[in-house]
Formats: structure tokens, C-alpha cells, sequence
């Protein structure tokens, strides 16, 4: 039970009509979600307007709104309060609401554009594999222990999020692990959240169709270190041209980490294989099963997390020596013909560019490399030839072909994309619109000690078209591809 006047406390009110001792029983942002006794958030959305459905949540059982705008229509015995942001105050309301878990549990938050699943799901499995309880929010699945829960955000909203960080804590967890988006930062989906940790992988060019400018897009980023509390530590990667711009207006202690540049947490290459990496981390070898050098820094973020949160450095790289890869991100499997098929998430140029100069790195020169790559519809467009000519400058040869084609139609994502292939390079690109056959295809083409790169849906089991979801999996199609081109 939640009186409503602590449930708003600091939650930015400038107007009250109604009483404020009453007691609440739920709280909710979505009209269809409201129950008895529930206290109402009208939120403006980018499609829709909440406060056109504050009659429809009344008659639902909401006894008191929340809201930027007073109603026209007062119902009597309705409580309304206004405040400057509903999007941030939603996030207050909600830490109170739960009896502010956040601060009963160690919570991480990382960010970036490339880099935060595998980050935060390494440092689950990490921190689990120590002996740690831990909770998780990932793009691929949020968990609490090893109870998983299906993940429909990159980062959930504020009433999921305080709602599971209760039962994380309810359940033991001493630390959770979040993956923070650039969306998630603008919607005030963490406000009202108290982080210990806050670390920034990277940034480049991602997500403009939503946040417009790049400068935009950076400034989301660094809400997120503004508004961490002196207590907290923020992390971030110095090799990144405005890794240190995150921490400009900062409160929290700020450690950097980086391969190239001076840093608290400094990280060199020394072997680099298809038999992992061996990395040097602040003096100390660590032989891990990872790949390439943008898990070079994913290590190290995860190593410099782990030692600020005061763990043990033995402890933290005996660990990290027993890591696997993560689901969907530069995971890999070598057929019985000797064809090494590579499945990753890079659905962004910097992410495909890594994989591929990954690729790169640990070839023989002697074999072919095959890629096939998509861009998703209704999405930032300007990346689509970008990504295209970044396959064709890395590749032998390169299939274009659909990602989740959305609304749009994937021919015309293609033509899209085919506009950034040097004219030099044209010869060694194919447009398969249908995913499977370009995957298909590709295998065909592969023959013994190729490398093939499936690239842009990595962990995903479905394809979004029109609104629609169907099932597919970009490593089965491998898998049983591969398989019957043995028999």
C-alpha cells in the first residue's frame, strides 16, 4: 500500500486539484494496464498522447492522474497533479512506488552504441561464476539469478525496471548489470535510479533517425553521467574522442580505460586467433576465448567495473580466462569442411567495420572472406550505403540482403545500400533479397577455410516484416546449410 503524496515526492509538481492522502495500489502509463485504485501517468509519447486517455483510465479505476496539462474535464473525487515532465516524474514515481530499489543493490549501467550487450552479459556471467547473486538487463533477455525474463527493450520502462529491481533484490541480488540506451536516457526511462557504476564503451553514428543530429545523440549519452550522485564511478573508454565529454559535468569519480591512450585501466593485444585473445591488462597476462579487439575493450570495461566495485584482480582475471562469447556477437562455429561461419549483431558501420578488421587480423590471407550484411527498414538511412562499402572494401565478395525490412520494402533498402559500393568493387557484390538464400548462397560460395560472416541480427530468432514477426535464426540457417552441403 503507497500513499499517494510519497509516491510523488520530488516527482517535479507545480499543481494539485484534489486530495493527496489517499492510498494507491498500482501505478501505470498505459490506459489498457490501469486497474482499481491505480494511479494514472499521462505521457507524451512520440505516437501517441497520454492525456487522451485519462477519461478511459478513470472509468478504468484510476482514483488520481498525473499529467503536464490540466484536464478540461475534472471528474469530483479524482485527484490531478501536474507536473513539468510526466516522462521524469513516471521514473520518480516509480523508484518510490517500489521503496526505491536501486538503492538496496549495486546497480551498473553501461552505455554506448556498440559493445553493451556483451559487456553486461559478460559481467552476469562473470560476477555469477564467482559465486555472486546478480540481476540482468540486456537487449537479449533481463534476468534475475539464472531466472530469465524475455526482454522487449534494450532498456525496459521505469515501472518494469523498479519492478524487477525489487524482486532482485527481494530474490538476493547484490548487483545488477543494465545495458542503458540513447532512447532510454531521452524518455527518462532512469530517472529516479541510483547506479554505483556508470560505463561508456563508444560512440559513432547510430540511431539519427530518432535523435537527429550526432550532437544530439551525444548529449543523450551524457545525460547519463550527469546525473550519476557523488557516490557513484563513471568508467569510460578514453580512446574515444569524447569519452572524457561524458564526464565533463559529472559529480561521480571518473577512471578511464582504453588500448591506445594512458589509463587507469590499460589493455594491450598481445596474441590475437581464432583460439581467442591474449591480453595484457595493467601488467598481467589473461588468455581469454574472446576475439578481436573490440572485445579488447569489452575486457577491459568489464575488468575495470569488477576491481572499481572491489573485487579481487587475481579473482577478476581468473574469471575472465573462463568467459564464453555471447549470444549473437561474434560467435562462431567451423564446419566439418573446414568453413568458419561467423554469426554477429553488427547492424551499425563502426560494428561491422570491428568485425571485419577482426577478421582481418586473424586470417591467412589464403582464403576468401564472404559477407552478407542488411540494413533494417524504417531506420537511419544514411548508414545503409556506409555499411555497404565498408563490406565491400573488407570482403571478397558480399551479398546484400534484407535485415528486418520493417514497412520498407528490402529492395529498396538494397538499392539504398548499393550506393556506397566503390565502382572498382562492384563486381564481388550479389543482392539476394530474401535473407535465408543469401545465407544459403553464401555457403555455396564458401569452400575450405573460408571465413563467412552473417552479419545486423546476431542473437535475434525472428524477422520483422510489416509489422509482422516470423521465426528466424541466422546460426540455424548456418548450421543446417552447412550441414547438408557435407553429406
Amino acid at each position: 500500500m503507497n500513499n499517494l503524496k510519497d509516491i510523488l515526492y520530488d516527482s517535479g509538481i507545480t499543481k494539485v486539484n484534489g486530495e493527496l492522502n489517499v492510498v494507491v495500489q498500482a501505478i501505470a502509463f498505459d490506459s489498457r494496464e490501469v486497474a482499481a485504485d491505480s494511479l494514472f501517468i499521462a505521457i507524451k509519447g512520440e505516437k501517441t498522447d497520454g492525456h487522451q486517455f485519462i477519461d478511459k483510465a478513470i472509468v478504468s479505476g484510476a482514483i488520481a492522474i498525473v499529467c503536464e496539462v490540466m484536464p478540461e474535464n475534472i471528474v469530483e473525487g479524482i485527484t490531478y497533479v501536474v507536473v513539468s515532465s510526466s516522462s521524469y516524474a513516471l521514473g520518480i514515481i516509480a523508484s518510490n512506488f517500489y521503496d526505491h530499489p536501486s538503492n538496496d543493490i549495486n546497480l551498473v549501467g553501461v552505455t554506448g552504441t556498440n559493445g553493451k550487450t556483451t559487456t553486461v552479459t559478460l559481467l552476469h556471467d562473470l560476477f555469477t561464476m564467482l559465486g555472486y547473486h546478480v540481476g540482468l538487463f540486456s537487449t537479449v533477455v533481463n534476468k534475475i539469478g539464472n531466472v530469465e525474463i524475455p526482454a522487449t527493450h534494450t532498456t525496459p520502462d521505469p515501472i518494469v525496471l523498479n519492478k524487477l529491481l525489487k524482486e532482485m533484490v527481494t530474490a538476493g541480488c547484490e548487483y545488477c548489470f543494465m545495458e542503458v540506451s540513447s532512447h532510454a536516457i531521452s524518455q527518462h526511462r532512469i530517472s529516479g535510479l541510483n547506479f554505483r557504476v556508470a560505463g561508456f564503451s563508444n560512440i559513432t553514428h547510430e540511431h539519427l533517425d530518432y535523435h537527429k543530429t550526432f550532437k544530439a545523440y551525444i548529449k543523450a549519452k551524457k545525460a547519463f553521467f550527469d546525473q550519476l550522485s557523488s557516490k557513484a564511478t563513471a568508467i569510460v573508454n578514453i580512446d574515444d574522442v569524447n569519452g572524457l565529454v561524458m564526464t565533463q559535468n559529472t559529480s561521480a569519480t571518473v577512471a578511464t580505460f582504453g588500448l591506445k591512450n594512458m589509463a587507469d585501466y590499460k589493455v594491450k593485444i598481445v596474441e590475437n586467433s581464432f583460439n581467442g585473445l591474449v591480453l595484457n591488462i595493467n601488467n598481467k597476462d589473461v588468455w581469454t576465448r574472446l576475439i578481436g579487439g573490440f572485445n579488447a575493450y569489452n575486457l577491459i570495461l568489464v575488468y575495470a567495473i569488477a576491481i572499481e566495485l572491489g573485487l579481487d584482480v587475481l579473482e577478476v582475471l581468473t574469471g575472465i580466462s573462463k568467459l564464453k562469447s555471447v549470444e549473437g556477437r561474434f560467435e562462431y562455429m567451423k564446419s566439418d569442411k573446414g568453413i568458419i561461419a561467423i554469426v554477429d549483431y553488427a547492424h551499425t558501420p563502426d560494428a561491422l567495420a570491428n568485425v571485419l578488421s577482426t577478421i582481418a587480423a586473424v586470417r591467412t590471407k589464403n582464403e576468401k572472406v564472404i559477407t552478407v550484411v542488411g540494413c533494417g527498414g524504417d531506420r537511419d538511412k544514411t548508414k545503409r550505403p556506409l555499411m555497404a562499402k565498408i563490406a565491400a572494401e573488407n570482403s571478397d565478395k558480399i551479398i546484400l540482403t534484407s535485415d528486418n525490412p520493417r514497412s520498407e520494402n528490402p529492395d529498396e533498402i538494397i538499392l539504398d545500400m548499393k550506393k556506397g559500393i566503390p565502382v572498382e568493387r562492384s563486381a564481388r557484390v550479389m543482392a539476394i533479397s530474401d535473407r535465408a538464400e543469401a545465407i544459403k548462397v553464401a555457403c555455396a560460395l564458401a569452400e575450405k577455410g573460408d571465413i563467412l560472416l552473417v552479419a545486423g541480427k546476431g542473437h535475434e530468432k525472428y524477422q520483422e516484416i510489416n509489422g509482422k514477426r516470423f521465426p528466424f535464426d541466422d546460426l540455424e540457417i548456418l548450421k543446417e546449410t552447412l550441414k547438408n552441403l557435407q553429406k
